[in-house]
């Protein structure tokens, strides 16, 4: 499935053509160098500020590039060659994360083409290590925050939310792109943004405040003004939202570092797709003298599950020895098993939830690993803070997405089968939606049309119930290019990574254990999954394909 000279030719050129002359700059051979140039290059990474607010205007970014070329030129010049593997993974993260920059400057420019790059206030934790797609650098994480405010918290707050009127001025410059789907949900974003600060106004110790009430009413009313630009200018925007297969390709490749072509996607969803189906139908066909599952009615009922499950789930990870338990692992999914929502207001995953949770739960893991960044920070820097640019989804969703079948492969449904049916329709609901995201990027389709697929394949009518949820993944994926397919490319590598772990065990005559692979791969950290299956087993064909 990997096009090896493509790749090695598309970095070949991309390189050959940026990058300043080796001999221009002496290499490297010390990997505490690398760490040294990782905080200069995060450093540099945060852009200066433009009357107080992150400045992303044509003239800064062109200012700033010949300090990047002489970052980059630095890291390419490093002699790796005597370094440990886990070493090497280290700069391949540095050079895929200055790769993400340099794209975003030629290419996806989410600035200058992506309204919904200027949100800035954010009400929920994301379950990734970062924000989910493109984001700026001076957002407002509400939900760090605990009302009402400490005096310190108080002056972070006021700090934060006095960066959204100068952006949202910067903005009506910047945003020259003609990009007309990003454009047009983009607004949606904008818009959300302002009703949240108005429910601000309403947190406990908010009220009375005229510091608080004042900047956050200035706030309102810069984001009402951003948004009604927006809507005028919205007449004006005709083109294409998606970047092109050629870029797509690169992208994935030399940022996320999932070793695929676009071509090779579309056949893999395409097959997981038609996996996902006809699974459920014969496990459907298997379970048909079985009770139907039945949704519960109340929240009583939905809170009796909800426990019910998340038990079932814990008890099995450790009686079937799938994963190392940390004591914190159950508190951080308690946090997040929801609540009853009547019938006709039930998004897609939580329709499933409703009938039983576990599915939905095991992709949960996203809080252990989050658990795990809090709890015990990952010893090197590199790997510490959330990777740049989403290059985290490919193991993050992957992993999230690969348990969903592997505990069910592994007995946690044997109480109750047909909730195995229940794995697969997520399963084919993530191949349809990564399908459209897939074409619309190609500009074969809107995003509108992208999300057509999404729900005509998805099993049982259940994405047709309530739209927020396909716009809110399609814009997802339209702005930030393969995450809508790292659920399952992520999953592929994931269970590439396994099959080499087991080989080289068999080969070894040593037992292959479940729990020794997962627990190597959280000891890793959120990296690429082609970096971790290196790291695990010395395996690196995936790494070399991309060119490097």
């Amino acid at each position: 499935m990997i096009r090896h000279s493509f790749a090695l030719l598309l970095t070949f050129c991309l390189f050959s053509a940026c990058q300043p002359e080796k001999n221009q700059v002496t290499g490297s051979t010390d990997y505490p160098d690398l760490v040294t140039l990782f905080k200069t290059w995060r450093a540099f990474e945060n852009p200066p500020l433009l009357e107080g607010a992150p400045d992303y205007t044509a003239a800064t970014f062109q200012k700033r590039q010949p300090e990047f070329k002489k970052l980059q030129a630095q890291l390419l010049a490093m002699d790796t060659s005597n370094w440990t593997i886990a070493q090497r993974v280290d700069w391949h993260i540095v050079w895929a994360e200055m790769n993400g920059y340099d794209f975003n400057e030629r290419v996806l420019q989410p600035w200058a083409r992506d309204p919904a790059f200027y949100q800035s206030l954010y009400t929920d934790r994301s379950d990734v290590p970062g924000h989910e797609g493109p984001t700026h650098h001076g957002v407002t994480d509400l939900w760090t925050y605990t009302f009402p405010l400490s005096p310190a918290d108080k002056k972070r707050l006021l700090t934060s939310l006095r960066v959204i009127q100068p952006l949202n001025e910067q903005a009506k410059n910047n945003l020259t792109g003609n990009a007309k789907d990003l454009w047009m949900a983009g607004i949606r974003d904008i818009r959300t943004q302002s009703e949240n600060l108005k429910a601000m106004l309403d947190l406990p110790g908010v009220k009375g405040d005229k510091e608080l009430e004042s900047t956050i009413q200035t706030a309102i009313t810069s984001t009402d003004d951003l948004t009604a630009w927006l809507e005028k200018e919205a007449k004006t925007k005709t083109g294409p939202s998606g970047i092109g297969k050629e870029n797509y390709t690169w992208y994935q490749q030399n940022v996320h570092l999932v070793p695929l072509t676009w071509e090779d996607e579309v056949m893999l969803l395409k097959r997981e797709l038609a996996r996902a189906w006809s699974a459920l139908k014969l496990e459907e066909h298997r379970n048909r003298k079985l009770p139907e599952l039945v949704a519960v009615d109340s929240p009583e009922a939905y809170d009796a599950l909800a426990k019910r499950s998340a038990q079932s789930l814990m008890t099995f990870l450790e009686q079937a020895e799938m994963m190392t338990l940390k004591d914190y692992f159950a508190p951080a999914l308690e946090v997040h098993l929801g609540k009853f929502i009547p019938a006709e207001q039930r998004n897609f995953f939580w329709i499933t939830v409703h009938y039983d949770p576990r599915p939905l739960y095991s992709h949960f893991y996203h809080w252990f690993e989050l658990a795990l960044m809090d709890k015990e920070p990952h010893r090197d820097e590199i790997r510490r803070a959330p990777l740049l640019y989403n290059i985290f989804d490919s193991h993050n969703e992957g992993i999230a997405t690969a348990v969903e079948e592997m505990f069910m492969q592994a007995g946690l449904y044997d109480d109750n089968p047909r909730v195995r049916e229940i794995v697969y329709i997520m399963l084919a609901q993530r191949a349809a939606r990564g399908l459209g995201s897939l074409y619309a990027h190609a500009n074969e389709m809107t995003m509108e049309e992208a999300g057509g697929i999404h729900s005509e394949y998805t099993p049982r009518g259940w994405m047709k119930t309530e739209p927020e949820l396909r716009i809110f993944e399609q814009h997802l994926y339209l702005r930030q290019p393969g995450y809508g397919t790292s659920y399952l490319t992520g999953k592929y590598l994931i269970e590439s990574a396994m099959t080499d772990f087991a080989r080289i065990k068999e080969s070894n005559k040593a037992p292959f254990q479940i729990k020794d692979f997962l627990d190597q791969l959280n000891a890793m950290g959120n990296i690429p999954v082609s970096l971790g299956h290196w790291e695990m087993t010395g395996v690196d064909a995936q790494i070399r394909s991309i060119g490097n």
